[in-house]
């Protein structure tokens, strides 16, 4: 049976949570690989509306092991709230299991985001402050906390000890801050690692496990393709690789590049983006609000997950979905929000960039080039009638039809999958992923 990875091919926001939560029903495992609480994904089911941060979209079905594997940046606290607030409502969380090898998010982590955001004045990133960037700095200096070191307090103290004593340095010698006390620290995540000690096991093994057992695998991916820190619009990426292609979805459950069998893309039928960066696409008029504030009556507004931001708002970039789904490997297409377009009487797509009188066709490395850049739009008639009832891809409107298979035609890739609203039913499969 496959393993499947559904990753976002923009910017992140783009409904993942809600195709995983859709496709995790034929799933044994659903693995959530990469970032940490500074991604968001909001699931609409029978039992309410659900924000999640860390805990993988397939908690829902109380059948499903849900891991978060070791590529995952986690803060314990954020962690147990969300475990706490999961069953307040009646959610089973005894089947979710954390990764002894993913990074802690520590309380330096959080204070160094935010300093260093500051810092950086007009040229700041836009990151959600939660400490993600400063945990990965640490992974990589291999002077981070792993979720096994709070199972001992004998591993835990040394280790506490020597990063906080780093990152204290940093935080009053280079910015000015206060500096954090090691014991209310060290008493904080000893009791994070009490309470988190059930859950904490062997990722890999149980990913392995299923696969060769023939189960079907679900890895979820978050963030967006367009902010890898490898392949996206460099700096201003995250700090993990939420893409497939760089070895995010395999790496951060602990398996190999050739246990996977299917990478699902997932877009919006437009573009949004959370955070400063170039954006080739953004509309500044009208449209954006029309489209930033659909279902916002709802709570269901282009107004981030984990911020609570007012996302930007553009037409669907081609150009950079394409080079998403190159690097990515995509074999599938889930095309989100196509409801969001039905009121309107022209929608826009862009097919290219020009620059200085030259076509571009591909997503340029340098941040000063595309922030310079200008869309090249084709434009296509709405279908000004409703969606959400739709089930079938025939029964689309034929506008509708026709849009999707230019996006098909443009990205070089099928659209297997189709949103039409926020409820795990209203889904147009065309082809099944499983």
């Amino acid at each position: 049976m496959p393993i499947v990875v559904v990753v976002g091919g923009q910017w992140g926001d783009e409904g993942k949570g809600r195709i995983v939560d859709l496709l995790a029903r034929k799933a044994r495992v659903v693995a959530r690989y990469s970032a940490g609480n500074n991604a968001g994904h909001t699931i609409v089911n029978e039992r309410g509306e659900f924000k999640l941060h860390l805990v993988p979209a397939g908690i829902f079905y109380p059948d499903k092991t849900c891991v978060i594997g070791n590529g995952v940046a986690v803060d314990p606290e954020v962690l147990l709230e969300e475990i706490d607030d999961l069953q307040s409502k009646g959610i089973d969380t005894s089947k979710l299991v954390l990764s002894d090898r993913a990074q802690l998010i520590m309380p330096w982590h959080i204070a160094l985001d935010r300093l260093d955001e500051d810092s950086r004045g007009e040229h700041a990133i836009g990151t959600t402050g939660k400490g993600v960037g400063p945990c990965f700095v640490d992974k990589v200096a291999r002077r981070g906390i792993r979720v096994a070191d709070l199972l001992r307090a004998e591993d835990l103290i040394p280790r506490v000890r020597t990063a906080l004593d780093y990152a204290n340095r940093v935080i009053t010698g280079v910015y000015g801050g206060e500096p954090i006390a090691f014991d209310d620290c060290l008493a904080r995540y000893v009791e994070f690692g009490q309470r988190l000690a059930p859950y904490i096991g062997d990722v890999q093994a149980i990913v392995l496990g299923a696969h060769r057992q023939g189960a079907h695998v679900l890895l979820e991916g978050a963030q967006g393709s367009l902010l890898d820190l490898d392949h996206g619009t460099y700096p201003y990426v995250t700090s993990s690789v939420p893409s497939s292609s760089s070895g995010g979805a395999a790496l951060g459950v602990g398996i190999g590049p050739t246990d996977i069998q299917r990478v699902v893309g997932v877009f919006k039928s437009y573009c949004t983006r959370v955070g400063n960066g170039p954006f080739p696409t953004e509309l500044f008029d009208e449209t954006a609000a029309t489209l930033r504030d659909h279902g916002k009556e709802f709570g269901r507004g282009e107004y981030g997950t984990t911020t609570g931001r007012p996302r930007r708002i553009g037409w669907l970039d081609a150009v950079a979905a394409r080079y998403s789904v190159r690097f990515n490997g995509l074999s599938a297409l889930a095309l989100t929000r196509l409801d969001v377009l039905d009121n309107l009487p022209t929608i826009k797509i862009c097919t290219g960039y020009e620059l200085d009188g030259q076509l571009i066709e591909t997503l340029p490395a340098r941040e000063s080039v595309l922030d310079r850049v200008h869309p090249i739009y084709e434009e296509l008639p709405g279908w000004m009638e409703p969606t959400t009832e739709v089930r079938n891809f025939d029964d689309l409107p034929e506008q509708a039809q026709a849009f999707v298979k230019r996006v098909e035609k443009l990205l070089e890739c099928p659209v297997d999958l189709i949103s039409v609203g926020p409820s795990r039913e209203q889904a147009v499969i065309v082809n099944p992923i499983f």
